[in-house]
């Protein structure tokens, strides 16, 4: 065999063995942030749901209205400006639930990035 034989098997030899090295790095930093990705999207939405409002706040105002309607008849006049459909945010849990939102859509796109890199 030739000089130039000799370099290129050595060549592929070593490039081989760096580019099966490197995919395997990738492949294991790829996991970890899938874990993580999931972790932290399944804490978000724990998070994102303890701020919702009460839903039993909301039947218990329509139950009321209702036992009202019964109590004082169809024809009379019900006032219906306490059964607002907004709950009245202020601008901080506003920010902050903008905040938590994107934070969770950033999670779920990074654990899409990690499976098309997993994948791929």
């Amino acid at each position: 065999k030739d000089v130039d034989s000799n370099f290129w098997e050595t060549y592929k030899k070593v490039s081989n063995e760096y580019d099966d090295d490197f995919l395997a790095r990738a492949n294991d930093d790829m996991g970890i942030i899938l874990t993580f990705a999931g972790l932290f999207s399944a804490v978000n939405s724990t998070f994102i749901i303890g701020m919702q409002p009460n839903p039993g706040d909301t039947i218990n105002a329509l139950l009321l209205y209702l036992i009202q309607i019964v109590a004082d008849g169809p024809n009379a006049a019900h006032d219906v400006s306490g059964l607002s459909s907004s709950t009245g945010y202020s601008s901080s849990m506003i920010w902050m639930q903008t905040l938590s939102y994107a934070s969770l859509a950033f999670s779920v796109l990074a654990a899409f990035g990690a499976v098309l890199g997993k994948q791929w």
